[in-house]
Parts: structure tokens; C-alpha cells; sequence
């Protein structure tokens, strides 16, 4: 049973009618006073019935939640994108940021010149470029072709004299590079060929007809190196690289100070083009040293010619010449044969790039004389005038030692002895020089130290060679009696020519130079470093023996009279001594040689000549070598303008009677 319904409840209907209809309810009672509608005094307005609903205004605040949300998160993303920016990828978008807009170029610093001592260019620079280009801007994305590196490589290789397949490879090895070198050391014409295409490309390009491809192609200044005389003097200037570092020679040696120091420029660019208002920073570079040689191009010149001659007729191997300034020590001229020319070294066999002169060790035979004779005189075991028995054989060690020729027993003074190069003669005046084998060897080793033999020149040349000298202790039985004769050790040609330019010093050894100053980038000259003097043997013996020098030239018994000299006082010694295989290591051949200084009574010159394995015709040093110290020793003396001997030669006696 359902409860009736109570009709005060609101909403709730009251009891229908007859035909069903609700009956309104009451409306509450109002205290005194109060208006309908609530407490704003304003009449209530009741919804009309079926009229549009009454709006409410919502609270503000969960919109401005919104909107604040939105907002900070916004100002997050952005936080968060600088951070990464400037923190995190800042190296990464500063490379980005710097493509294709500043560009690195060297400064090339300009090597210093080389002279003779009379200013006369021997090695200097021409201006010349070297063609770089940026891979990077020939990718596809920055020139907007696919093929730009191969339309470039095609554009340039005629011009550049290369292979379009080569340059083509260097445009595409390392994409995002920024430099390549696509060719060196190329002429000012090259470049304005290539300006003059690059800016018909620009025009093509403004009028919409393709791309600019050689946009990143530019030129870097580089002085090429260029010796003016060819082959003159190409051993002691040697030749520099490709990257213009010197690589032999002098060229080598001074590399540091001739080179400079080069400079850097960084430019903004657009397009291959510079920004005239763009940004840029330069170090300049600082030039090289000029460099003053001891050397008389005009002495080279006779010096090398008269040694090609002979090599070339006697079908040697090679040969030197010495010209020494015998009261300076200086280097006048140092010629080697066969030569090459450092313009153009790709033709040139490698064996000929090096100055033979000082970094070939061979046995110096008969002229090596002169120090045992030096020793002998010094220690006062001998005089000039000394007799000397010399039979056909001498039996030493486990050898019969012999004189280059059968003979009967020979009578000479310690004159002659030197004069005819006899071997037998020379061991048996060194075989006085102590009473012991021991100190009769350390005695001449000391000797043969104090003129150089066995340690360095002092010229510092790259690949010289000190020579081979070993210890007096370790000598073999056989050394003890060939070293007195210039076999068993071995010296390069700047040595065997200060051994005679001592003996013409007045006995004082003057250490060899070839540099005689620099001139820094601020002009001034600095004179090189005065060279180290030792004395070897007193003036009264060097006096002697360049008396007894006399003799091996003007006697008819001496073994140099084809290098006597009109006029002048010639003191000189032949040389024939077996000759080392360098292949081998065995004996095989010969090595020409004659020394000597001019004029004897007043030295000025030394020359040293020496032929490698002659084939043709004599082998004999006074033969092969005579001929060409006489005619470098007529060219030097007249160049120099050396008044002839005011002297007789004193015609020591070479031979005596034993009857008497």
C-alpha cells in the first residue's frame, strides 16, 4: 500500500484534478519589506514559459589557469631551445653558422735569395700561386648541381695542365673540407685564366644560365723558386719541394731562416666572392732571410765545366772540384759531375741530386802523402834532404808493398820520395816517427786528426760525410803500412782540399765555410760566424814541404808536370788509389786525384780535383786530374787578378848518388 504523497513537497505534484492537472504552489511568504526576486531590490524575473534559458556568468580563474599554463610551458620549449643553442650544440652551430662565410688563407712568407759572394743571384723567388678550392662548396645542397665537382675538375684541368680525372678526386676525397690544393706554384697567367672563367660563370649565373661552379676555386699567393744560372752550382744550392721547403742542399740546410715565417688572412665571403664590408683579420707573414755565399759563380762555372769535360772523357762515374781561398778557408767553388738543374729535378736520376763532394768516403791515395810527409818534418825524424833507399818490394805485415810501377832500387831524398809518390818511400819515413809500432801509429793518427780527417768538415752540409778513420789500436797489420799512403782510410773532397789549403796557410788550419753573411728582413747584414783555426804544423815545415810540393810539378821526374802554369809557382800531388765498389764493398777501379796551391811562393788558391772509376784512356791522376787543375787554377788566378811568382822554384834535389 503506497503512502499518499504530500503536495508541499517541491516538485512534487499535488493531488490532479478531474482531469489531471497540477495546482500551483503557494508562493512562500515575503517578510515585510523584501522584494521578489532576492536581495540585489531588483523584481525577480520569472522564465517566461517556453523563452530561451537565463546565462550565468562562469568564474574567470580556471581560464587564466589555462592561459598561464600555456604560456609557461611555451616559455619552456623556448628556454630549453637556447639552452641547447648557446650550451649544449653552440660548437656545432657555429660551424654552421660560419660555412661558406669566412675563409682561411695563408700568407706565404717569401723564401730569402741565395748570392755569390758579388751579389749575383743564385736562388731566388718569382711570384706564383698555388690554385686551392672549398669542396664543401661544391656540394650538391650549397651549389644546387649534382656534378659540380666533375664540371669543375673539366673547366680547370686544361688550363691547370692536369687530368680532369685527378683534380675531380681532390674535389670529391674529403666533401666538407673547406681547403684543397689543386695545383702549385702556377704562373699569374694561370690565374687570370681562371678569373676570367670564373667571372664569365658569374654573368651566366646572374642571368639564370646555370651555376657558378668554380665559386670556390681561389689562388693562394706562393713565390716560386727559381735558380736563374740552371745547373750552376746545383750540389751546394739544392732544390726546394713542392710545398716550397727546402728538401737538399743549402736550400735544406738554412730552410728555417730562408722560409720565413708565413702570415694567415680570414675573410667573410659570399658566393666565392669577398665582402667588401665583411670582416677581416690579417697576421702578416714575415719574409726570409737573404743569404751571401763564399762562392764565385764565375770560378763555379770554369771549376764545373772542366769537370763534366773529364768525367765525360774518361766515361767515369763522377767527379769534384775544390776551390779553396787557402788564407780565408772560404769555399770559392764546389762542382760535382755529373749535375742536375733544380728548375726541373723530375727528369734528373736520383743518384746526381746530392753534392757528391762531401757525402762520398773514398780512399785518397798518393795525396794523402802530405800529412805523413807533415808528421815526418814536424816531429823532426826527417829533412827534405834525408836519404831514402827504396828497393822494387817491401816485405811488411803478410804483404810485399810496391810502388805503382816495377823500378831498380831507387836513391832519393825525402824530396823525392814525394816527388815520384813512392809507397815504399812513405812507410819507411813514417816507420821513423817512434820506436814502437803502437806509437809510430798514434803519432801519424794525431796528425791525421788535427788536418780533419775521420770528423766533420764544420760546413754542416746535409749527408756529409766525416770520413773513415779508425783508432791507431785498431788498425790491421796490413792498415799500419797503406794508411801512410792513403789507403785504409777514406775522406770526402773538402777535406782532401783543406789537408793542401793547411799547408799553404803557413801550417794553420782554417775549417772550410760556403756562407759568408745574411741580410735579415730589416736589411741589415750579419757576417757569419768566424771559423775555427788549429794549428797543425809549424810555418818553417809548411814552408818545406810546400817547397818539396814544388818538385812533384816542375821536376822532370815529378808525377805533375801536366798541371804546371805559365808564370806562376805551382806546389801540387798526383793521387791513384784502388777504388771501394760502393755496390760491392770490394775493390774495383780507381780514383784520379791531384791537389795543390798556387802561387808556392805566395799561396792564394788551392784546387782539388778527383775522378771516380775512369774507363777510358789513364787512370793515373796526374793525367786525368792534372789537366783540369790547371786550367780551374789559370781561371781562378786570373780572375782574382794574382800577379804572377816573383820566384824561381828552389828545384830541391829529388834522387842522389850513393857513391858519393
Amino acid at each position: 500500500m503506497t503512502a499518499p504523497r504530500d503536495p508541499r513537497r517541491r516538485g512534487v505534484p499535488g493531488p490532479a484534478g478531474p482531469r489531471g492537472d497540477r495546482r500551483p504552489r503557494q508562493a512562500a511568504a515575503r517578510r515585510p519589506g523584501e522584494r521578489q526576486g532576492g536581495s540585489s531590490g531588483r523584481p525577480a524575473r520569472r522564465p517566461r514559459p517556453g523563452g530561451p534559458p537565463v546565462l550565468r556568468l562562469g568564474s574567470p580563474r580556471p581560464r587564466l589557469r589555462l592561459i598561464s599554463l600555456g604560456l609557461t610551458l611555451v616559455m619552456l620549449i623556448f628556454v630549453v631551445r637556447l639552452l641547447q643553442v648557446q650550451a649544449v650544440d653552440a660548437s656545432a652551430y657555429s660551424a654552421k653558422a660560419n660555412v661558406n662565410r669566412y675563409i682561411p688563407v695563408k700568407l706565404s712568407a717569401e723564401r730569402g735569395s741565395i748570392t755569390d759572394r758579388n751579389g749575383v743571384d743564385l736562388a731566388t723567388t718569382v711570384d706564383a700561386y698555388d690554385i686551392t678550392a672549398a669542396p664543401d662548396l661544391l656540394a650538391p645542397k650549397t651549389a644546387k648541381t649534382r656534378d659540380a665537382p666533375r664540371q669543375a675538375a673539366a673547366l680547370l684541368a686544361p688550363i691547370l695542365g692536369k687530368e680532369p680525372a685527378e683534380l675531380e678526386k681532390k674535389l670529391t676525397d674529403n666533401p666538407a673540407s673547406q681547403y684543397v690544393v689543386l695545383a702549385r706554384q702556377q704562373s699569374p697567367q694561370v690565374w687570370n685564366q681562371i678569373k676570367d672563367l670564373k667571372s664569365a660563370l658569374d654573368d651566366a649565373a646572374a642571368k639564370g644560365k646555370g651555376t657558378n661552379v668554380l665559386a670556390g676555386v681561389n689562388r693562394e699567393a706562393h713565390s716560386k723558386r727559381v735558380y736563374p744560372n740552371g745547373d750552376l752550382a746545383a750540389g751546394i744550392l739544392g732544390f726546394v719541394d713542392a710545398d716550397g721547403r727546402g728538401a737538399a742542399g743549402l736550400e735544406q740546410q738554412l730552410d728555417k731562416k730562408l722560409g720565413g715565417k708565413d702570415g694567415k688572412r680570414v675573410y667573410a665571403q659570399s658566393g666565392g666572392h669577398q665582402v667588401p664590408t665583411g670582416d677581416v683579420k690579417e697576421q702578416p707573414a714575415v719574409p726570409g732571410s737573404d743569404f751571401e755565399l763564399t762562392i764565385d759563380r764565375d770560378i763555379q762555372w770554369a771549376a764545373q765545366s772542366a769537370i763534366a769535360d773529364q768525367v765525360r772523357k774518361s766515361g767515369a762515374d763522377r767527379g769534384y772540384v775544390i776551390v779553396q781561398d787557402t788564407r780565408t778557408g772560404q769555399l770559392l767553388a764546389l762542382a760535382n759531375a755529373p749535375g742536375f738543374d733544380p728548375n726541373d729535378i723530375t727528369t734528373t736520376n736520383a743518384d746526381a741530386l746530392g753534392n757528391a763532394a762531401v757525402s762520398d768516403a773514398y780512399e785518397p791515395g798518393s795525396v794523402s802523402k802530405l800529412m805523413s810527409m807533415a808528421a815526418v818534418l814536424q816531429e823532426g825524424v826527417a829533412r827534405w834532404d834525408t836519404h831514402v833507399v827504396v828497393p822494387n818490394r817491401l816485405p811488411r805485415a803478410d804483404r810485399a808493398f810496391a810502388d805503382d810501377i816495377d823500378h831498380q832500387t831507387w836513391y832519393l831524398t825525402l824530396n823525392g820520395v814525394l816527388a815520384k809518390s813512392s809507397n815504399i818511400g812513405t812507410i819507411l819515413a813514417t816507420e821513423q816517427l817512434g820506436k814502437t809500432r803502437a806509437e809510430k801509429n798514434q803519432i801519424l793518427y794525431s796528425y791525421l786528426r788535427k788536418f780533419g780527417i775521420g770528423r766533420p768538415t764544420g760546413l754542416g752540409f746535409p749527408g756529409e760525410t766525416p770520413g773513415i778513420l779508425a783508432r791507431p789500436q785498431d788498425w790491421s797489420a796490413s792498415q799500419q803500412y797503406t794508411i801512410p799512403f792513403g789507403q785504409g782510410l777514406s775522406l770526402n773532397a773538402v777535406q782532401a782540399a783543406s789537408v793542401y789549403s793547411t799547408i799553404a796557410n803557413g801550417g794553420e788550419r782554417i775549417a772550410p765555410t760556403l756562407v759568408r753573411g745574411s741580410r735579415g728582413p730589416d736589411g741589415d747584414f750579419t757576417a757569419a760566424s768566424a771559423p775555427e783555426k788549429t794549428r797543425v804544423v809549424s810555418k818553417e815545415t809548411a814552408k818545406t814541404l810546400a817547397e818539396m810540393l814544388e818538385s812533384v810539378v816542375d821536376d822532370q821526374q815529378g808525377t805533375g808536370t801536366k798541371a804546371k802554369i805559365p808564370g806562376y809557382l805551382v806546389a801540387g800531388k798526383t793521387g791513384t788509389s784502388n777504388r771501394v765498389d760502393p755496390k760491392t764493398g770490394r775493390y774495383r777501379g780507381y780514383t784520379a786525384s791531384f791537389a795543390g796551391f798556387a802561387p808556392a811562393d805566395k799561396p792564394r788558391l788551392t784546387v782539388y780535383c778527383a775522378v771516380q772509376n775512369p774507363t777510358k784512356g789513364s787512370y793515373f791522376g796526374g793525367q786525368v786530374c792534372g789537366p783540369v787543375y790547371k786550367k780551374v787554377m789559370e781561371f781562378g788566378l786570373k780572375a782574382l787578378q794574382v800577379p804572377p811568382s816573383g820566384k824561381q822554384p828552389k828545384r830541391l834535389p829529388v834522387s842522389y848518388n850513393p857513391g858519393q
